[in-house]
């Protein structure tokens, strides 16, 4: 019923939860171009700080449009059919959009 693609998008997905929130976070430098990493966080009730060196997730490192495609791909249910519809474009140009995250998304993990 779904292709090896399909699946491993689903599988994916299930990382950009919060992908909403994540929008906030710059994810490169904007005096170098280099990519960021999180280096304090901090307790908004008491405020306990943490630091070190930790890197932002995945998906931060997409583009907003991009954020915003898989965030309503997530809110359609997996239907291509319904985005197509909900962008006025058709299935095979949504289908095409979607091989592209995967590819670049899969080339991100690989680089981490």
């Amino acid at each position: 019923m779904f292709n090896n693609t399909f699946i491993k998008f689903i599988l994916l997905l299930i990382i950009f939860i919060f992908i909403e929130e994540m929008k906030k976070f710059p994810n490169i430098c904007p005096s170098c171009d280099t990519k960021l990493d999180v280096s304090k966080l901090t307790c908004s009730s008491c405020n306990t700080e943490v630091s070190g060196k930790f890197m932002l997730p995945i998906w931060t490192q997409l583009t907003l449009e991009e954020q915003d495609f898989v965030l309503e791909f997530l809110l359609k249910s997996g239907s291509l059919k319904e985005m197509a519809n909900q962008l006025g474009k058709s299935y095979p140009t949504v289908r095409n959009k979607l091989d592209d995250l995967i590819d670049k998304l899969l080339g991100l993990k690989n680089n981490d």
